[in-house]
């Protein structure tokens, strides 16, 4: 888990500075993926890092695509984020998904991370937020979609799946990003996830909260594990509908 990112140049040319390590020797990192119940190996094997930026350590979330570093996104532990310049914008995960059918998206490389500690790897996470509401203009060309140019970039993989599971946030903005993903991917292969309920009124806002409320009841015990994973797996193949038909 110590061991330094080997491949100090992205795909496009642009130096990575400064020195990247694992996420665990850093105690206010630890504490706070920790906190998300993400374990050292889906860290290792997502290869999620550290950085030094000015006085502070932040979270660094690296992009791969058939095993070339592409680009890099950071996480500041007061949820800031930045990400490198000039470099190619794809799916957090992509080679992930590279020879399945079945794609989950989700909102936030938390979200990905989650998804994974719970038995789903073909699963993938958009590289920025949600828009704040759906756009009234048509959908613009390959050439001009500025905002999800990850999509194109992701073509390959994406044109392969049958079937895409939508499982952004359950507010506003994830529900913006949703229709807008579908938009582009085909409606008729796209299905959404309803995240369960977590009171009479309020529903669960993604995965990871989703987990992390069954987790602090039953941290520990395998068998109520096994029960969490259960429940994920009814949330997203019971508890999703095909678009148009929610």
């Amino acid at each position: 888990m110590g061991s330094m990112l080997h491949r100090p140049y992205f795909k496009s040319g642009v130096r990575v500075h400064g020195k990247f390590k694992s996420a665990d020797p850093v105690e206010k990192i630890q504490d706070y993926l920790a906190a998300r119940k993400i374990s050292g190996k889906t860290l290792e094997r997502n290869r999620v890092m550290q950085k030094r930026i000015g006085d502070e350590i932040v979270i660094a979330f690296t992009y791969w695509q058939r095993g070339e570093l592409v680009s890099c996104k950071y996480r500041y532990l007061t949820k800031k984020f930045i990400q490198e310049r000039n470099t190619r914008r794809i799916f957090y995960g992509l080679d992930d998904i590279e020879r399945v059918s079945e794609i989950i998206i989700v909102e936030g490389e938390i979200d990905k991370l989650a998804m994974e500690e719970t038995g789903f790897r073909n699963c993938v996470s958009v590289p920025d937020g949600a828009p704040s509401s759906v756009s009234s203009k048509e959908t613009p060309p390959e050439s001009q979609d500025t905002k999800y140019k990850f999509l194109w970039n992701c073509n390959d993989c994406l044109k392969k799946a049958s079937r895409i599971i939508i499982a952004t946030d359950g507010d506003g903005p994830g529900q913006a990003l949703a229709e807008e993903m579908a938009r582009r991917l085909g409606k008729e292969r796209c299905w959404r996830v309803k995240w369960p309920k977590k009171s009479k009124d309020e529903y669960f806002k993604d995965a990871n909260e989703v987990r992390l409320d069954y987790m602090c009841l039953y941290l520990c015990d395998l068998m109520q594990l096994l029960k969490l994973l259960k429940l994920l797996s009814h949330t997203l193949y019971k508890d999703y509908s095909p678009w148009g038909k929610a």
